[in-house]
């Protein structure tokens, strides 16, 4: 288990100071709502009964919150809502260096800054049916300068069956079926992001057809469409499904969320299971970096670059496939959650001969919260580990507070701290660095409106 640093020990603490000091800051005063005129009643405005009994998407990234009704009428509806995310991160100690598992030397790149991080704004509604839904998504993130435009089309034939077309996620894993933003942190743990498939334009399906359980399918162009434009894509396409069981009480809280915040005073359970398979391309020319970015190997180097798996060689194509099985409680206050992961990589096309047929990498990660100040206040610890096949065996714990000023998850203040061996993966989205060993600490604010 890697040591706290000093420098981390003093950052994490100032940083858990700061979180105190705004939960010692008087509550703001609701009562100023009292006196606000009472809203306008729409005569044009359909049965909310009717119009908002279907869900919206399939996964957390498309599904808007409660937002503000612009518009209702018996032609269509209007919904605008929005989610955001400021946060500093910091990645300690902010100079090393690694060794690959060729033995090469490689830097490590830390980051300590300051983003508008993420935003994201939906326009949602019905067009003449409330069983056809659309949601239209603008999602941009600061730390990148990347903005994307994206939507969706639905149509609800029944409990058992929905149907539609989009931007879609790939289903392997927990993280994205749909429970995006309500996590203990505001960022994935290290196992799933380095196991996980990304979104892409496909079709999919879902639905409920025996009480309690549900599926989804979907059919994607590849495993991850950013970065990866319709001119340099292969012909392969993606396959992905899920099913999840709630056995218990039938439901799982809003979005079927990490932590207890709704206090459950029934045991809620949640067993679930992803399959996923694509064949991915590096989707760049060879000499040039690959365009495919969602896939690494464990010691946090892309898949496609050139001399991943072989000095000298590139892989131009291969196989990944994988198998997720998770399951959750939450009861009083408590929460648990864990997922266990298993990805094979094969059947490469490459410029030269490779060490390997394949790479099998299994993980899991666990989780343990526990709302200490009923809607206010969430204590949480997470771990995870891959067992790879270069031995490397990349691990970390974690733990945070999450603040509620509120009393509801729509804003909330997170301290997230974490030690990592050995990180396999990297990304600007989340909170790791590839190769990193040390430690990160972050303090976010995020609204759901």
């Amino acid at each position: 288990m890697t040591v706290l640093p000093s420098p981390a020990v003093r950052s994490g603490f100032a940083s858990l100071l700061v979180v105190l000091g705004l939960m010692a800051l008087p509550a703001v005063a609701l009562a100023q709502d009292d006196g606000a005129p009472p809203p306008v009643e729409d005569s044009t405005a359909v049965a909310t009964t009717t119009a908002d009994k279907y869900a919206n998407s399939i996964a957390g990234e498309f599904t808007p919150a409660k937002g503000y009704d612009i518009i209702k009428t018996s032609r269509g509806s209007l919904n605008i809502s929005v989610y955001g995310l400021f946060r500093y991160l910091n990645q300690l100690p902010g100079e090393q260096n690694y060794t690959d598992h060729l033995g090469r030397v490689r830097a490590v790149r830390a980051r300590n800054d300051l983003n508008w991080h993420r935003s994201m704004v939906w326009f949602s509604g019905f067009f003449y049916n409330p069983r056809f839904r659309y949601t239209m998504t603008v999602w941009a993130l600061g730390s990148t300068q990347q903005t994307l435009v994206f939507g969706q089309l639905y149509y609800s034939v029944s409990k058992a069956l929905t149907f539609g077309a989009g931007m879609a996620p790939n289903l392997t894993n927990r993280s994205m079926q749909g429970s995006w933003p309500f996590w203990a942190a505001t960022d994935r743990q290290m196992s799933e992001e380095f196991m996980r498939g990304g979104f892409s334009s496909g079709f999919f399906a879902l639905g409920e057809p025996i009480s309690r359980l549900k599926y989804t399918v979907s059919l994607n162009t590849n495993l991850s469409q950013l970065g990866v434009t319709a001119s340099n894509d292969s012909r392969d396409l993606a396959y992905s499904g899920s099913l999840s069981w709630l056995p218990t009480t039938g439901e799982f809280g809003p979005r079927g969320g990490l932590a207890d915040f709704e206090e459950h005073r029934t045991v809620a359970t949640r067993f679930g299971g992803s399959v996923s398979h694509a064949r991915e391309d590096r989707a760049a020319p060879l000499g040039s970096p690959p365009n495919e970015t969602q896939l690494r190997i464990s010691d946090g180097l892309y898949l496609f670059e050139d001399g991943a798996l072989a000095n000298g060689v590139t892989v131009q194509k291969a196989d990944y496939d994988e198998f997720a099985f998770d399951a959750a409680l939450k009861y009083k206050g408590f929460g648990l959650q864990s997922e266990f992961y298993n990805r094979r990589l094969s059947n490469f096309l490459a410029t030269g001969p490779l060490p390997d047929a394949a790479i099998t990498d299994r993980g899991y990660m666990l989780e343990l919260s526990h709302m200490i100040v009923p809607k206010k206040l969430n204590l949480y610890v997470a771990g995870g580990k891959v067992f790879d096949q270069f031995d490397r065996n990349p691990s970390e714990l974690a733990g945070g507070l999450s603040y509620f000023p509120f009393g509801t998850r729509s804003w909330r203040l997170n301290l997230h701290v974490i030690t990592i061996d050995k990180s396999p993966t990297a990304s600007n989205f989340g909170y790791y660095t590839a190769g990193q060993s040390g430690t990160t600490v972050s303090l976010a604010t995020d609204i759901l409106l």
